[in-house]
């Protein structure tokens, strides 16, 4: 059992979310840094997609009357993180504000259990869907551990964890919409610097920075879109589409984050400030197995 005494800003459980919904309108949702995710559940030894709780910016304080075997991921929260913790029965884990990114992961063994929803724990704010009652957790909630399925690990190699710290160089493929952009207009943005803007959240990241020109004035037909999208709003400051997304959209699309770069976007907060750097898609490709090869790997652990 898991009780709520301060849920932070804005905790909610999730996993790695529900692909494939997109023509019923439901976007994938999950954890906006599944790399985090996925370690902290391989640490506990559960499968990596079970459920977790993902915090934003402050952590919040968990009552544990069983006690439990807990792994912190993610930014940091003034734990100690990517390792294994033992709570006493009876005990209550409190976590402060993060020193660096926005989302910290609480990983319990055994995950946590909630209904399934499209087949995912994950919580659908918008929606209001998923996760406990499709909504942020409240103090006073309840949560439910279900029981362990392997062996927990020590910990993780630091050289694996520094070869996985978020990017602030995003790596893009060309947009659908790119050729309606012209070669002046693709290098500014290529070539800008970028602020995460302060209304910025699961569904999308707000830059601000040198608008991009878009000759054409951007009418199009709404089209599906794609998680990570990069669209240009009507004053040229770009948007990217990120997990609570709409699944449709009318703006057009410059780019697209690459799937190897999109944990990176789960720990941007306000302020912060990244650049793009377009690769081939199958230069994207190559990095995403890579990135896998190595997160599947068990040399990763102490």
């Amino acid at each position: 059992m898991i009780l709520v005494h301060a849920p932070g800003a804005f905790t909610t459980v999730q996993d790695l979310g529900r692909p494939g919904h997109g023509l019923a309108g439901v976007s994938r949702a999950g954890a906006a840094d599944p790399v985090a995710l996925r370690l902290g559940n391989r640490l506990l030894g559960n499968p990596e997609g079970a459920a977790a709780l993902e915090m934003t910016l402050i952590g919040g304080s968990f009552h544990f009357p069983d006690g439990a075997e807990v792994a912190v991921t993610g930014a940091g929260c003034g734990v100690p993180a990517w390792t294994p913790l033992r709570i006493a029965p009876g005990d209550t884990l409190r976590l402060g504000p993060m020193s660096a990114g926005v989302r910290s992961y609480l990983c319990v063994r055994g995950g946590i259990l909630v209904p399934l929803v499209g087949g995912s724990a994950s919580t659908h704010v918008p929606g209001g869907m998923g996760g406990f009652e499709g909504r942020p957790l409240r103090k006073g909630d309840a949560l439910q551990a279900g029981p362990p399925a392997g062996p927990s690990r020590r910990g993780i190699l630091p050289g694996v964890l520094a070869s996985l710290a978020p990017r602030t160089t995003i790596r893009v493929t060309p947009g659908l919409q790119s050729g309606w952009f012209s070669a002046a207009a693709r290098a500014l943005f290529l070539n800008s610097e970028y602020q995460v803007s302060n209304d910025s959240n699961r569904l999308g990241i707000r830059l601000e920075g040198p608008p991009v020109p878009l000759e054409s004035g951007g009418q199009m037909i709404t089209e599906g879109v794609p998680l990570g999208a990069v669209q240009i709003a009507s004053g040229g400051q770009p948007i990217l589409l990120f997990v609570d997304q709409q699944t449709t959209g009318g703006y057009p699309k410059i780019a697209n984050v690459i799937t190897a770069d999109l944990p990176s976007l789960g720990q941007l907060r306000p302020g912060d400030r990244i650049r793009f750097a377009e690769v081939l898609p199958a230069e994207a490709r190559r990095l995403l197995l890579e990135q896998e090869s190595r997160l599947r790997s068990q040399e990763i652990f102490l």
